[in-house]
């Protein structure tokens, strides 16, 4: 009996606040998952380990608990000044479901580095040492958020004295402000959908009540 082969896809595990997810490039995709729809959700909630009615996710990359059963879609931002989309899913735990409603404060911190570690940012803009600035459209809820990112010796400075309650070991910081929305008339409907490594770092955005999740 012969079966299909696994596939080998790009991807970083990365922890913002309190929180950890898998994040792709969009471009790393199947091509079939570079797209909403079916295809997308099926290949993220295999990756995670949904659903599983052990309520383990042993044979994935989450971790049993709504905080660490998440994923993150990073591309090259279609939006005027800004430099990457961030696109967030919710993967249930014991359903067949990712939810697109909503955004992930806490992952939202996370974003900014894997940019900068990932190519998205042009390496003219990194300094040596010091801080970059990443423009983030977050395409959930169709928002902005400015991401300032520690820089040393021309790489993310991932270690450092941060602490934060409920997170075991310190590391460094990086912030994350200026939400804005468009107008509507603007918003994208990807922006508008409402289903279809390690960084440590939180995020000083303001919160909407959807992006309180942990």
């Amino acid at each position: 009996m012969s079966h299909a082969p696994q596939i080998k896809i790009p991807a970083t595990y990365l922890r913002g606040g309190t929180s950890k997810g898998v994040f792709f490039r969009l471009q790393d995709l199947p091509e079939a998952a570079q797209t909403p729809g079916p295809a997308r959700d099926k290949l993220l909630l295999r990756v995670i380990g949904s659903p599983d009615p052990y309520g383990k996710q042993i044979d994935g990359m989450g971790a049993a608990t709504s905080s660490t059963s998440k994923a993150v879609i990073i591309s090259k931002s279609t939006h005027p000044d800004h430099d990457v989309d961030y696109l967030f899913g919710q993967v249930s735990i014991d359903q067949p479901f990712v939810d697109w409603s909503g955004n992930c404060g806490n992952l939202s911190a996370a974003v900014g580095p894997f940019a900068v570690s990932n190519g998205f940012i042009d390496a003219s803009r990194i300094p040596r040492n010091g801080t970059v600035v990443v423009k983030i459209w977050q395409a959930n809820i169709g928002k902005t958020i400015v991401a300032h990112v520690p820089i040393t010796d021309g790489a993310v400075q991932e270690t450092g004295d941060f602490e934060l309650d409920g997170v075991t070991f310190p590391a460094g910081k990086s912030s994350s402000n200026s939400w804005t929305r468009p107008p509507r008339k603007a918003m994208t409907a990807a922006a508008r959908c409402s289903r279809p490594a390690t960084w440590s770092t939180t995020s000083k955005c303001p919160a909407s009540a959807r992006s309180r999740r942990r």
